[in-house]
C-alpha cells in the first residue's frame, strides 16, 4: 500500500521547488528516458532519515553548480510504485535502493549514487559526488564513466 500522499507531499515540494519534475507513471518514466536527448538525472526520492537530511539537501546544494543534466526527474519509493519499478529498470547493474539517483545519457545509464553511498556522508560530500558526476557527464564531451565505491 502506498504511503499517503499527506505524508510525502512535503518530501516531493523539496524537490518540486528545485525545478525538479516529478515522474508518477512506468511510461511517464519511458517518455522521460526515451525523450530527453543528453542527460536525465532520475532521483528516486523516499520517506527516510538519509533522503531528508542528505540526498535532497545534497541534491539541492549539487544543483547550484553551472554544469548540471539536461533535465531531472524524480519518483517516490513507496508512493509512486510502478514508476519506481519502471526507474530502477533502468538501472542495470545496480540492486532497487532508496534514495537512489541514477544519471542516464541518451537513455543508458552512466554513472549512480545508491542508498549505501548516501547514508554515511553529508550534503555537502553527496553534492561533491553529483558535481563531479555532472561534469563528467553533462558537459558537451563526456568523460570516461566514473565509478563510486
Amino acid at each position: 500500500m502506498p504511503y499517503p500522499e499527506p505524508l510525502i507531499a512535503p518530501m516531493r515540494a523539496e524537490l518540486t521547488r528545485l525545478g525538479v519534475e516529478e515522474i508518477r507513471t512506468a511510461s511517464a518514466v519511458d517518455t522521460a528516458v526515451g525523450d530527453t536527448r543528453g542527460t536525465l538525472l532520475i532521483v528516486v526520492n523516499s520517506v527516510c532519515g538519509c533522503a531528508a537530511g542528505k540526498a535532497r539537501p545534497g541534491l539541492a546544494l549539487a544543483l547550484e553548480h553551472p554544469v548540471r543534466p539536461d533535465r531531472i526527474g524524480t519518483v517516490f519509493a513507496g508512493a509512486d510504485i510502478e514508476a519506481t519499478d519502471r526507474a530502477r529498470s533502468y538501472f542495470t547493474g545496480y540492486p532497487p535502493s532508496s534514495p537512489s539517483m541514477g544519471l542516464l545519457r541518451d537513455g543508458h545509464l552512466v554513472w549512480m549514487l545508491e542508498r549505501r553511498q548516501i547514508e554515511n556522508r553529508g550534503p555537502g560530500e553527496i553534492a561533491a559526488l553529483l558535481t563531479a558526476a555532472f561534469d563528467a557527464y553533462c558537459a558537451t564531451t563526456p568523460a570516461s564513466p566514473l565509478r563510486e565505491s
